[in-house]
């Protein structure tokens, strides 16, 4: 069996997990599995649970559970939503979705695309350590939560805010906070650890391919507790 053969065999987020250099340089897209939205913790016992927890193993997450959280964090819930666009599971202002959940996994960094609910790959290697936190380097999940201000111009109501930095930084930084929040719930539901924290905005925009028009913000830890 030749290497491209035996790569064919491999489960998708089993190549992703891996950390051997010569399969992480042949990254291909992720179709996530379809999201669990029913049952789980209550809102209620989710609130009751929240917390930063910063100690996280090393564990993989299950392909069902990585799934579900990147749907819980930011994915689509409706296909209708405010002005005519597809609704998605945090709010944003005019419904500009402007945040993108860059993913760190052990064999690269994807972007989350929710209307296919896919990871699309942007670069191989392990950059989990541009979180900026020792422990998160090597914990399973580490979200980048990266703005696209180019969104603005393109979301379906133009109020003026969209127009003005300020009201943008505004914005965009409750836009995260929103998504990091249902991070923090759905892990307090799945019995999960969670760590919002700062990163590495030196690097990573480089690292991560960033157009211009993205800035890197925060980053999340997602992992079981240690």
């Amino acid at each position: 069996m030749d290497r491209r053969t035996f790569l064919q065999t491999l489960p998708a987020l089993t190549v992703l997990g891996s950390t051997v250099p010569s399969l992480a340089q042949e990254l291909q897209p992720i179709t996530l599995l379809k999201p669990q939205t029913t049952g789980g913790a209550s809102v209620l016992d989710a609130l009751q649970q929240r917390r930063t927890i910063r100690n996280i193993s090393t564990r993989t997450l299950p392909d069902q559970m990585l799934s579900d959280l990147l749907w819980a964090a930011f994915g689509i819930n409706r296909q209708k939503g405010s002005f005519d666009r597809p609704g998605r599971t945090a709010a944003s202002a005019s419904n500009a979705q402007e945040i993108d959940l860059y993913v760190a996994l052990p064999a690269g960094v994807y972007l989350y695309e929710a209307a296919a609910h896919r990871l699309a790959p942007v670069v191989a290697g392990d950059f989990r350590a541009r979180s900026g936190r020792r422990a998160a380097a090597a914990a399973p999940v580490n979200i980048f939560y990266v703005v696209d201000i180019a969104k603005y111009a393109k979301a379906p109501f133009q109020e003026p805010g969209l127009r003005d930095p300020e009201v943008q930084k505004s914005y965009y930084y409750v836009a995260t906070g929103l998504i990091a929040q249902n991070v923090y719930l759905f892990a307090a539901a799945q019995g999960l650890a969670a760590h919002f924290h700062n990163c590495d905005k030196t690097n990573t925009p480089r690292e991560f391919k960033l157009r211009p028009d993205q800035r890197v913000l925060f980053a999340q830890t997602v992992g079981y507790p240690a």
